[in-house]
């Protein structure tokens, strides 16, 4: 495969994209992904032209490169994302070719700073940087009260320094991929790839190709093609849910990571790999391993060392000191000045079991911005389900138990329901006899039923 270029002046640049012969964009490493509104996930398998609200087939450098073959060398480019902001870039386009046939188009490009865009990045320091490592995190990003945080935080330092594979247990929204992406950016090989993949998004017969990549010929379609393995040398390859795998995956996986050299599927040679592996589980790796689903010789390779991050059930310090953090996060990103939150919420707040911990903590207090009518956060801002509580009926004749707050509220949704039950629906009816207005009973029908 060649690439058709001419004469360029163009010596540093910090962005690199590559599109297939359709404008389908297929690998990028772009150093200011912030500063022109974009996300990883909205970037790979979409038309370059998709990212910019003022390009189309036409005015494209990328597309005119694929259609055409002519190369675009220090050209200099004026892009309005999809949030309306304006950003400048120069940069070279290639043609990629077979030696005949055009392949696709690569494009070198530098962001060209001014002093109002440094200013910018100074002051919405609350928007993640991606990274050229490919990270958004660094340990300065997970906030906290918690002893017990800080002292993960102590060891992610320490965990930096060495090269040992590491297996994060946590479950759901306690910040796993955060902790990770720490680990790296506190080590030596920061500079190098972070590389992440779910492992139960992708289903199982392509996960060895995933990881492991391809050779021409091995199957119908295959493409010589690295797999994450190869992307991520001298890096970290983290490893979500890895207890998804299938066992006879979890062997190869194994095999890999002790002989550091992995194989194409297809492939009849080796190839040396220097990865730094972290994985990471959702559930009890002993209840995994008892139950066949996480093989015991892996889970030994991985939890050189193991950290495990608590709930945010068990650091209730945690639960205020976040929604405060979150409220001047959104309040900056919405442009809103949300000053308050009713102590009765934060009561709740208090109560709640929180299964879905600090990213559940988030969406609340975001869906809460969305609903507020004016500059406090109330209890009718935020959903029904925290009031709900995982205790017997009988619990509930104690208010101490559950506190007041939820107890008031699922008397209401008791009377409320054995009302419209008595009545056989009839609303109007209803809403008499509790001596409220149709239209309240309604909302709070809605509410909690």
């Amino acid at each position: 495969m060649d690439i058709v270029t001419s004469e360029s002046k163009l010596t540093e640049y910090e962005d690199i994209v590559v599109v297939d012969n359709n404008g389908i964009i297929i690998y990028y490493d772009m150093a200011n992904i912030r500063m022109f509104d974009l996300k990883p996930e909205e970037i790979i398998g979409k038309k370059v032209t998709s990212l910019y609200k003022n390009v189309d087939d036409d005015t494209s450098t990328i597309m005119k490169a694929v259609k055409t073959g002519v190369s675009t060398c220090d050209f200099k480019e004026k892009l309005i994302t999809k949030k309306n902001n304006t950003v400048f870039q120069i940069g070279s386009t290639f043609t990629i070719t077979d030696g005949e046939k055009i392949m696709g188009a690569i494009e070198f490009s530098k962001y060209l700073y001014t002093k109002d865009t440094i200013n910018q990045i100074k002051n919405h320091a609350v928007h993640k940087i991606y990274r050229k490592n490919n990270t958004i995190y660094t340990i300065d990003d997970i906030k906290t009260s918690s002893s017990k945080i800080e002292s993960i935080k102590e060891k992610i330092r320490k965990v930096g320094k060495t090269d040992s594979s590491v297996l994060i247990c946590g479950s759901t929204g306690t910040g796993k991929e955060m902790v990770a992406q720490s680990i790296h950016n506190c080590s030596e090989r920061r500079n190098q790839p972070f590389i992440s993949l779910n492992c139960a998004a992708i289903p199982q017969n392509l996960l060895e190709s995933t990881l492991f990549g391809t050779v021409k010929g091995s199957y119908t379609g295959a493409e010589d093609r690295m797999g994450l393995f190869e992307v991520a040398d001298n890096g970290t390859l983290f490893l979500d849910e890895i207890s998804s795998m299938e066992p006879i995956m979890q062997v190869k996986l194994l095999k890999a990571i002790e002989e550091n050299q992995i194989r194409r599927v297809g492939g009849n040679k080796n190839i040396i790999i220097d990865v730094r592996i972290i994985a990471a589980i959702n559930k009890d790796p002993k209840k995994l391993i008892d139950n066949g689903e996480f093989r015991s010789d892996l889970f030994f390779r991985l939890s050189v060392i193991q950290i495990n991050l608590p709930r945010l059930k068990e650091r209730p310090c945690d639960i205020e000191f976040l929604t405060k953090y979150f409220i001047d996060f959104y309040n900056e990103k919405l442009n809103m000045s949300i000053n308050e939150i009713k102590p009765e919420v934060m009561d709740v707040f208090m109560n709640y079991d929180w299964p879905g911990n600090v990213r559940e903590l988030k969406n609340i207090i975001e869906g809460a911005f969305n609903s507020t009518a004016d500059n406090n956060i109330k209890l009718e801002d935020i959903p029904y389900r925290l009031f709900e509580v995982p205790v017997k009926e009988s619990n509930f004749c104690d208010a101490e138990s559950v506190g007041l707050t939820r107890y008031l509220q699922h008397c209401e949704r008791e009377i409320i329901k054995h009302t419209i039950e008595k009545y056989e629906g009839n609303m109007s009816e209803a809403a008499r006899q509790l001596k409220i207005s149709r239209q309240l009973l309604k909302y709070k029908i809605e509410k909690y039923l």
